[in-house]
């Protein structure tokens, strides 16, 4: 069993785990949403609450454990491979965290998403950033577009960039916790911001190409 396996197993039965550890303690009704204020305004009975995210990560590990098995690019995929499997623990990580934190909220541990979240936030951008950086172009992974996916140099130079600048979102990410009122916006803004940005640069790099009559497959 290779390392990530065994970090994904363990990650998920944990969160089975501390849901099992917990539930008869719980309230029937469990808060399980906040608003961008960090008030609490939506409610789950608790069995659908404290399940709901130990199956999600069961479910996004499995994916995600499959996509460099089903990728017609697989082999790119294996030449960042370690930054992937990387994400995929820290991503899975981030949603545990999540659903540790909705427990404690509703035994009385009330720490606001708006203080936890744009730290949270923070360091998945910017390992994002280096996850852009170093990776080949594939179909699941990066930012694919009709542009990234048709030329090899429109996506290494978008993804150069996209990484740099999904880094300086997570730094934005971070300042929401200076402002928690407006966290949301700290962590929203800044990456449809790159989001949009890397979009429209992969179509003028690719047409830029075009017109310089380069071609690559």
């Amino acid at each position: 069993m290779r390392r990530l396996e065994v970090a994904i197993l363990v990650i998920v039965i944990l969160s089975f785990s501390i849901s099992f550890y917990f539930y008869p303690t719980m309230p029937e009704m469990v808060a399980s949403h906040w608003n961008a204020r960090g008030e609490v305004d939506g409610y789950m009975p608790k069995l659908a609450a404290l399940f709901l995210i130990p199956f999600v990560i069961s479910g996004l590990a499995l994916f995600l454990l499959i996509v460099p098995k089903i990728d017609p690019l697989k082999e790119n995929i294996e030449q960042f491979r370690n930054y992937y499997d990387g994400f995929v623990v820290l991503f899975l990580c981030y949603m545990l965290f999540i659903h540790i934190q909705l427990i404690l909220w509703n035994i009385g541990i009330r720490v606001s998403p708006n203080t936890t979240f744009p730290l949270l936030f923070g360091i998945l951008f910017i390992y994002i950033g280096f996850l852009l950086e170093n990776a080949k172009r594939n179909w699941f992974v990066g930012i694919r577009t009709p542009w990234t996916l048709s030329s090899g140099r429109v996506w290494e130079k978008t993804h150069k960039i996209g990484g740099k600048l999904f880094k300086l979102a997570g730094i934005a990410s971070f300042t929401g916790f200076f402002f928690q009122d407006y966290a949301l916006y700290f962590i929203l803004i800044p990456v449809f911001a790159v989001a949009i940005y890397s979009f429209v640069y992969s179509y003028f790099e690719y047409q830029r190409e075009m017109k310089g009559n380069i071609v690559e497959d």
